[in-house]
């Protein structure tokens, strides 16, 4: 006889089987203990599990409590002990009674479940390790304002879709800093950063900020709202009016024709113009370029310096 027939027959000689009214008169079901048994079977939310009864019984906890028949338990006809708990952590459960530890989900919300059924079982070994863990966790410290850096255009596009928030991205590759002709560009492009990082901790949790160092662009602003991009600005001018602007994309608040009309509302500042009606998927589904006119630039370090232009 196999060891999980005997098994069975153990467990069956110590329960009263009474007809299953879920399955009508083909099963039969009983409760009753496992006292006598050797090999246990559980059913744990449809979860199978085949262990020993020393096993179950090594810490004190309702697992013992149902195999020295403490606490009654309920067999199908098959056998198999039904618990009405959800099966996923229980083979974490079982493996922490077999060698005193087991690894625990790195993810804080699994490690809470993890928790709760070490609680429900009463395997207070493994109630201890979750708690020990989860303060542990607690006392890493971690920043308060992250900002992601982008590492493919798949990435980015993944990132913009799916953010609930509105989104914020500046493009600065300092590798193409070298094709620019103004003697202060390397000046301009750490005032942009300056900005951004700036931005980043005044709106710290209601825009996302995102910074792209693979791009073409030597420094450009992108504004997106609802997984679209809204405005872009290559100059740091305008940067805090469109921060602005794109908050009333947060919580969803931009959809419809409102959001888009405000948007347009605000007018090109001097030496600038504002585009671009290329509408995309309506008429209302529009990017805004600001572009900047060619103009002089004077340099206030002082006399001898010469004029700069930019474009």
């Amino acid at each position: 006889m196999s060891a999980e027939a005997s098994a069975g027959s153990a467990a069956a000689a110590c329960i009263p089987t009474t007809q299953s009214s879920g399955r009508g008169s083909e099963e039969e079901a009983g409760v009753g203990c496992l006292v006598g048994s050797k090999y246990v079977k559980l059913n744990v939310g449809g979860s199978l599990h085949y262990t020993t009864v020393q096993t179950l019984s090594k810490e004190d906890s309702l697992l013992r409590s149902m195999c020295n028949g403490g606490d009654e338990v309920t067999i199908d006809s098959e056998g198999w002990i039904v618990l009405d708990r959800s099966g996923r952590h229980f083979s974490l459960v079982l493996n922490f009674l077999r060698d005193g530890s087991v690894p625990l989900p790195e993810s804080h919300r699994e490690l809470e479940e993890v928790l709760k059924e070490a609680q429900y079982y009463r395997v207070q070994g493994l109630v201890q390790h979750c708690t020990s863990t989860m303060q542990k966790q607690r006392n890493v410290y971690e920043g308060v304002c992250r900002i992601p850096m982008i590492t493919s255009v798949k990435e980015e596009q993944r990132m913009i879709a799916t953010c609930r928030k509105p989104v914020v991205k500046l493009q600065n590759n300092r590798g193409n800093n070298k094709y620019s002709y103004t003697s202060n560009s390397d000046d301009n492009l750490l005032k942009n950063i300056e900005l951004f990082d700036k931005l980043g901790l005044r709106f710290n949790g209601r825009v996302l900020f995102v910074k792209d160092v693979l791009g073409d662009e030597i420094c450009c602003w992108s504004f997106y709202g609802e997984g679209r991009k809204i405005a872009e600005v290559p100059i740091p001018s305008r940067i805090f009016e469109e921060t602005l602007n794109i908050l009333i994309y947060e919580n969803g608040r931009g959809s419809g024709t409102g959001g888009v009309a405000l948007l347009e509302s605000s007018s090109p500042g001097a030496g600038q113009s504002e585009e671009e009606g290329a509408s995309a998927g309506g008429g209302d589904r529009r990017v805004r370029r600001i572009h900047v006119r060619r103009h002089i630039m004077h340099d206030e370090r002082g006399h001898g310096q010469q004029t700069v232009y930019k474009d």
